[in-house]
Order: C-alpha cells, then structure tokens, then sequence
C-alpha cells in the first residue's frame, strides 16, 4: 500500500471527473456557494495553450498518423484512448469490448461529435411499449426542464420539427444543407425517409458571451473562441472564476473513503507524477468518472460492511453495461463528380441527420436507430486525403470506363482523380440502441492491477440477435439511400458472418447503465436523482444512471440530468439533509 500523505482540507463536495457530467456539477454547485474539489485523471489542459485549431494538416510531421494518446490523429484535442499504458483491461472469451478512456481536463467533451439529441419520451419507457428491459423512473416531462436549462446556456442548433419521440429545444438556426446533403434529402424524399436539421451543440450566434462558430471545421482540435460545447471551455471557467472550485490534475481515484455510519467521506486517490496516495476530505462525493470508471472505483471501494463494493447491495454495480450499436456504408455519387471547386466546411459536423422513423413498422429487432451523414468538398484531411487513391479500378473514369487498378497513385492520374473524385463520395453510419442486458456487465478482476496498483476491470458483453439484425437494416437502408442518390456503395454489403459490419462493443463510446437508477433499491443502484440507494451523500452524473441508451448521443441527457443532480443535492443541503 503506497503511503498516505497529509490530511486535506474537508470540502463540501468532491468530484471525480471533469466531462460533461463533472463539469456541470462544478458548474452549479459553486454557483450555489459549494465550496468544490474535483479530482482529474489526467493533466490540465488549454485550448488557447495546446489546441491545434489553426494548424493546417499539412503541416502535421508525421503526416496525422494516430499515436497511443492521441488515437484520432495528433492534432486531435483528446488526450486517451481505447489502450493507456500501464492502464489494462481484460475481456472474458467471447467478449470484443473496446473501453475508451479519456484522461485530461474536460474528458471526453473533448472527444464527441457534438450531436445534442434529447431522449424522448418513449426513450424513457421503453419496457411499457415494446417489453424490453425497463422502464426509467423518471419521464421526459421531469428532465424536459433541465434539457431547456442546457440548451440555454450551452447552445444547439436545429429546427423544430414536431417529429414524434425526437422533442425540440430551444434551438439557434441551423446551418444551411450542403450539396451533397441536399441530395441524400432529396433521395430520402422518394424514399418516404424523413430528414431533419442535425442538431449540434455549436454556436451559430453568439450566446453567453461565445462567439458564433467561424466555419474553420476543426471541432475535434478544440475551439478558441469556444464556439462549441466543451466543459474544459465553458463549465470549468465561470466555476473557476467563484472562487470555490480546486481542481486536482493527474489523480487516479482508488476508493471511497467511508464512516462508521456507511457516509462517504471523501476519496482515497494516487498522484501519478510521484505514484504516492493522498486523500481529499468532503461531505459529499459526487462520481462523474465514466460509467465503467464510476463503477471500477464503487467495485474497488470495499469494506466489512460491503464486500462486494459500496453501493452495491444490489450487486447491480457493473450490470447492465450497454454501447450504441454501430454501423457504417459509403459510396460513390456520379452526380457530385466534376463539380466545380468549392469550400463546404460549414460547422464542424454534419448539418442534417436521419431519425427513426419506423417507429408503426413491423420488423424483426425493437428500438430504433439514427443515421449521419457525411462527404463534401471540405477541407482535405491528413496524408492523401479521402482515400481516393484506392479507388483506382473500383470506380469508373471520366470516359465511362474502369479505371486501371494501380495506376492512380501517383502523378497526372492522381491529380485528375482527385479533380473528378474529391466530394464525390456520400457515407452514412448509424447509430442504434443496444437493449440493457443483466448478462452484459464490467467487474474488477482480483489478480490483476494497473500500474497505480488498483484492480482493473474485466468486461463481459457481446450483442444479442436483436443487434445484429438491427444493423442489417441500417447496412439495407443506407445503400438504399446511396442508389436513390444514383450511386453505388464502394463495398458489397457485409454477411451474417461479419454481423452485418457491426461495430465492437465500447467501440462507439456510448457506454452507459453501470448504476441504474430506480425506485427499488433491490433492482436499482440510485433513486431518481442518482442517489445511491446505500450511501446516502453519494451521487452519480455520468451515463451510470442510465436504464436504456437509446440512439440518441448521451451527452445532452447526460448534462440535463447532471443539472437535476446538482440542484437536488443543493436543495437537500438546505434542508440539512446532507
């Protein structure tokens, strides 16, 4: 057992994560007078100090290739990944589960499409309409409030469709569609398959004092003038900026640290530049950590009175774990070759999306899925750009005929390829619901540990039926969609071998459902305000609490109910409840 250094200070609240669901606590416990200590895995960071926003790709010496911090290219703003040195997991047979962790300031806020959809109110019960899974204690009419409160301080863009279980908010203007996302609109049109405004969280007008995005395209690098939704850039300051808000960098949470009353007190953790243990004193602790990371540190925090982990009296700690399905199809459009030279940078991301429409149809999996889109003439990306040097031979050339295998690499054919090419290919991924699962969980493994000393974890998921027939109907729809465009994939559809092209679980970094909440604290991990059932000072903000992951992205849920979270915890401080 390392060495425990001085006692700290005693705060009202200590925090485990710096994302979205971290950072909005902060963001409103300070606000309320909580004088806040919040614990980070890893380093600070600041976009002005280490973004790369203004970096053109060609300058990237080592051509973006991706490196072990930074899987999504070197200038990508997040610092983590599905594999950290000297930070493990294991997988029982028959299990693929890829665990992306994010470890700096902001975590994963930094890493995310910024798709800011809000559950319906289907979403929230779906047991009732289909009999799978459960239904969440709450309904959309309680969060609705707090999802309003978000979009309000935060910023999304979009239109107010009226689009059945997909709720409107209080939206900026949406960008205008692109060529090519004019054409999937109209192709879908003939289809019978709605399109609606993506909805994202990027500033299309100023709001709060941020300004309006510039259309430089680079949301992955980080944004300067904070025109998208990071917590690094828009919780953390003004929760900084009261005064009562002490971050801790590079503290790897080991336990909770309990009473004799079974109350948290506070947090065992390691400082990983000198690898010894400290502790932080608080009232409160409040885990924001990730849903896998939530549920390691409950898993780890074990005593006489809970064996099996705090807060688990349920042994539900860890149950329950669920990604969002995933998919993706691409192809060539004859009808966007040749175009002439334009810039389609736009937002960073894509300015329509398709919902779930089949809601009345009979099929053979339940829930539903969205598809996003994208292509265009943006600006090109890292090495060769767009891949189109191996499309020689795949695809016809200006004359009608195939173009030579190999011969397009390099020189006059290269260049004439990316003229007639580039923009020219159209690609959808979807994105699904994975029905929550008791058989499908995380738990710490008893012989193994990271280099910080603390048991790592050991996952156990796999897709059922449903799944996979799921994503055949996402692969069937999308190249529907590319031959209504006039196009034709680049790749022949996959086999039930293959699942259909599904993604890995984790793979979509969605995961969710570790700490369910519940009225029954025999079923359930919280109550409805992600309180631990067991330990009364304890709260959870991450996606934990989820009891299903819809398709929809998590994050907007996520901030909503952290929000809620924060305001019950101060109204129950009032009291002297806590």
């Amino acid at each position: 057992m390392p060495q425990v250094l001085e006692r700290a200070p005693e705060y009202d609240v200590c925090i485990i994560g710096s994302g979205a669901g971290g950072g909005m606590a902060a963001y409103v416990l300070t606000q309320a007078g909580a004088n806040v200590v919040m614990l980070e895995a890893g380093p600070m960071w600041d976009v002005a100090r280490d973004g790369a926003m203004f970096t053109w790709n060609y300058e990237s010496p080592r051509r973006g290739a991706s490196t072990t911090e930074r899987p999504f290219g070197e200038f990508d703003a997040c610092y983590g990944g599905w594999e950290i040195p000297g930070e493990p997991y294991l997988k029982d047979e028959g299990t693929d589960w890829l665990w992306f962790r994010a470890r700096m300031l902001g975590g994963r806020t930094n890493h995310w499409g910024r798709i800011s959809l809000r559950f319906g109110p289907d979403d929230f019960k779906g047991k009732s309409r289909d009999g799978y899974g459960d239904d969440w204690p709450i309904s959309y009419e309680d969060l609705a409030p707090y999802y309003d409160k978000v979009d309000r301080l935060i910023g999304v863009f979009g239109s107010r469709d009226n689009f059945y279980n997909e709720p409107d908010g209080i939206f900026l203007p949406p960008p205008k569609p692109r060529c090519y996302e004019l054409l999937v609109a109209k192709a879908c049109e003939k289809l019978g398959i709605p399109v609606l405004a993506s909805r994202l969280s990027i500033l299309t007008r100023p709001l709060n004092g941020r300004a309006a995005c510039h259309y430089c395209g680079q949301c992955n690098r980080g944004c300067t003038v904070r025109a998208n939704f990071a917590s690094t850039y828009v919780l953390l300051p003004p929760a900084l900026e009261t005064g009562r808000l002490t971050i801790i960098p590079n503290a790897m949470a080991r336990e909770i640290l309990v009473d004799e009353h079974l109350r948290a007190r506070g947090v065992s953790y390691i400082d990983k530049k000198t690898l010894q243990e400290r502790q932080v004193r608080a009232r409160i602790v409040v885990l924001g950590a990730s849903a896998c990371e939530t549920a390691r540190l409950l898993l780890n925090s074990r005593g006489p009175r809970y064996e099996n982990g705090l807060a688990n009296s349920s042994g539900l700690v860890g149950r329950y774990l669920m990604d969002s399905t995933g998919t993706s199809v691409a192809g060539f459009v004859p009808a966007l070759v040749n175009t002439p030279p334009h810039n389609e940078d736009g937002v960073g991301g894509m300015h329509i999306y398709v919902p779930w429409w089949a809601y009345n149809q009979k099929l053979d999996f339940p829930r539903g899925y969205h598809l996003e889109v994208w292509g265009g003439r943006r600006m090109p990306g890292y090495g060769f750009g767009a891949g189109i040097h191996r499309l020689n031979g795949r695809l016809p050339g200006p004359d009608g005929r195939p173009r030579p295998k190999g011969g397009g690499g390099y020189g006059r054919q290269l260049k004439e390829d990316y003229r007639q090419l580039y923009g020219a290919i159209v690609g959808f991924a979807g994105r699904g619901e994975m029905i929550a699962r008791y058989e499908n969980y995380c738990t710490v493994d008893p012989n193994v540990v990271d280099r910080y000393g603390i048991p790592v974890l050991r996952f156990h998921v796999k897709w059922s039926d449903e799944e996979i027939r799921q994503v055949r109907h996402m692969q069937e729809t999308a190249r529907e969609i590319i031959r209504a465009m006039g196009g034709e994939p680049l790749d022949e559809m996959p086999g039930p071998e293959r699942g259909y092209g599904i993604t890995k679980p984790g793979e979509i970094i969605h995961e969710a459902g570790t700490t369910r909440m519940g009225h029954d604290p025999k079923t359930s991990v919280l109550n409805p305000f992600c309180q631990a059932h067991d330990v009364p000072n304890l709260f959870v903000v991450d996606a934990g609490p989820f009891v299903s992951m819809p398709h929809k992205n998590p994050t907007w849920t996520i901030l909503a109910l952290a929000w809620r979270t924060a305001e019950y915890i101060v109204e129950q401080r009032k009291q002297g409840n806590l």
